[in-house]
């Protein structure tokens, strides 16, 4: 779940003079904040978000995800003794516009709308900020089993509602629920079990610690060339660490999936070519797992397994089991990425 560019240019012009919406107004109100000052409508993918001068706040009518903001809000606790730059929690909870969450503003704009026009030592020191904000991220400690309500409950059965990070102890519960589409391809599920079986061995050693879970250029912020904050905690979860690269790889090789809200454009993938690298020589630590590439192939096959087994569009199953196929012949979106 992705609340994508909700945070921007601190310069950028308002254009509402005050809180005139009444579900900003209540919202406000519910957290004891005055509903004066100016307010900028922003879109996102799953919640209505409007940015004030000193504060964000978010709206989240969608019942699928109604215990996000929670789930987010228990995740900055922890970071609030770290050295993790983030958006300070100033209150949330549950109206009758539905969840609400607000936040402080940071300063900056997110790293999708900084990055086209950034130069490379500016690029450079981005990175460099961003391993060492992951690095202090990967070293709060994290209650065991943590998960977002809506995933632990997808994993118990219920529906999908979103693409999410890769749960290493759901692999083979997820081949169980593919065997149960009508359509499924017996044989294919047979090789990923197989395939699967073969390769959980490469985590029996690891400890979970905190991911983020969904990192790439619309959450993070940056100002002057450094990192302000990661944001949208609400699929952060307790899985090993290089689970983080999962999504960060992902969207460095197919970054036009990656817009910050349905009407825009993801970045030009060629522009991020070297961010893998530059990742690896700022937070080298996190690239020194054993059999690296099948670690993260054994990632991507979680996540096509669930798009495969759960997607509600049959178009979308189908490209996702083409994806299993080319994974099991060992080729995937990693091909041609350098770290």
């Amino acid at each position: 779940m992705c609340d994508a560019g909700y945070v921007c240019d601190q310069s950028a012009p308002f254009v509402e003079e005050s809180a005139a919406d009444p579900a900003l107004r209540r919202t406000l109100a519910a957290a004891g904040l005055p509903a004066i000052g100016h307010f900028r409508p922003k879109a996102g993918w799953v919640s209505r978000v409007w940015i004030g001068e000193e504060y964000v706040v978010r709206l989240n009518n969608n019942e699928q995800f109604r215990g996000a903001y929670r789930h987010e809000a228990t995740v900055v606790n922890l970071l609030a003794d770290s050295e993790v730059p983030h958006a300070r929690l100033l209150a949330h909870g549950d109206g009758p516009d539905g969840p609400w969450y607000i936040s402080e503003r940071l300063s900056g704009r997110t790293l999708y709308e900084a990055w086209p026009s950034a130069d490379s030592h500016t690029r450079q020191s981005i990175i460099e900020s961003l391993g060492a904000a992951l690095r202090a991220l990967h070293q709060v400690p994290v209650p065991e089993g943590l998960l977002p309500p809506w995933l632990a409950a997808a994993l118990a059965g219920k529906p999908w509602p979103a693409f999410h990070p890769p749960v290493v102890s759901a692999a083979l519960q997820q081949v169980e629920a593919a065997r149960r589409l009508p359509s499924h391809d017996p044989r294919l599920l047979a090789e990923v079990a197989d395939w699967i079986q073969e390769r959980l061995a490469l985590f029996a050693d690891d400890e979970p610690i905190l991911v983020h879970g969904d990192l790439h250029g619309s959450n993070v912020i940056v100002d002057n060339g450094r990192v302000t904050g990661l944001i949208d905690f609400a699929e952060a979860l307790a899985q090993p660490a290089d689970v983080e690269l999962d999504t960060i790889l992902r969207w460095c090789a197919k970054a036009r999936e990656y817009p910050p809200t349905p009407a825009e454009q993801g970045l030009d993938e060629t522009t991020l070519t070297e961010v893998p690298g530059r990742l690896h020589g700022a937070y080298p630590e996190l690239f020194e797992c054993e059999q690296l590439r099948e670690r993260l192939n054994f990632y991507d096959m979680c996540v096509e397994l669930a798009l495969y087994a759960h997607h509600s569009q049959p178009d979308m199953r189908e490209a996702a089991q083409g994806r299993i196929a080319r994974l099991l012949s060992g080729h995937n979106h990693l091909d041609g990425l350098v770290w």
